[in-house]
């Protein structure tokens, strides 16, 4: 409550506009759906549209085949860390959205502080951390299910915060 006084007092409104909360929530957890499927499916798509795919990976992700999933012999455009993370933006988003436009939760109301998003993506993040430690640091082998299940709670917590940030933007 007094993040929301003090917004007033720096002359913000408390309110937000629905309209673009509501249009752009579900945009995003639309393009991160599409994009989860699209790296998904990529093995099985025609060259041309694949050969994109492969190339936008190879700019985000390392693609060490050792490190990837295949599918139907074909290695996935990235790691299965990161697959990980683009699974848990895509659930995370589409519960945004669903947030948003069902105002399910009675804090969503008011902005949630930026202190609370940094722990609570802090808090996520550190499965994947623990991997990254137990395999750099003391030499554990890691297998790929492991490295992308640890990856879902990072990608969830920041698609959603990106969703709830999106959601309240203030407008006059």
């Amino acid at each position: 409550m007094a993040a929301v006084a003090a917004a007033k007092a720096a002359g913000f409104t408390t309110r937000y506009d629905r309209g673009v909360s509501r249009t752009i929530a579900p945009g995003v957890a639309l393009l991160a759906s599409a994009w989860l499927l699209l790296v998904v499916a990529a093995p099985s798509l025609a060259a041309p549209l694949a050969g994109v795919l492969y190339a936008t990976g190879s700019l985000i992700c390392h693609q060490l085949p050792e490190r990837s999933f295949h599918l139907q012999g074909f290695q996935l455009p990235v790691c299965a860390r990161c697959l990980g993370i683009y699974g848990g933006a895509a659930v995370g988003s589409v519960a945004g959205a669903a947030a948003v436009g069902r105002r399910m939760l009675a804090w969503w109301r008011q902005p949630a502080s930026r202190s609370v998003n940094w722990i609570v993506t802090a808090v996520a993040a550190s499965p994947t951390l623990a991997t990254f430690v137990l395999e750099w640091g003391f030499g554990w082998p890691i297998s790929n299910a492991v490295r992308a299940i640890a990856a879902l709670p990072v990608g969830f917590a920041v698609a959603f915060v990106v969703v709830s940030a999106l959601a309240t933007l203030h407008y006059e």
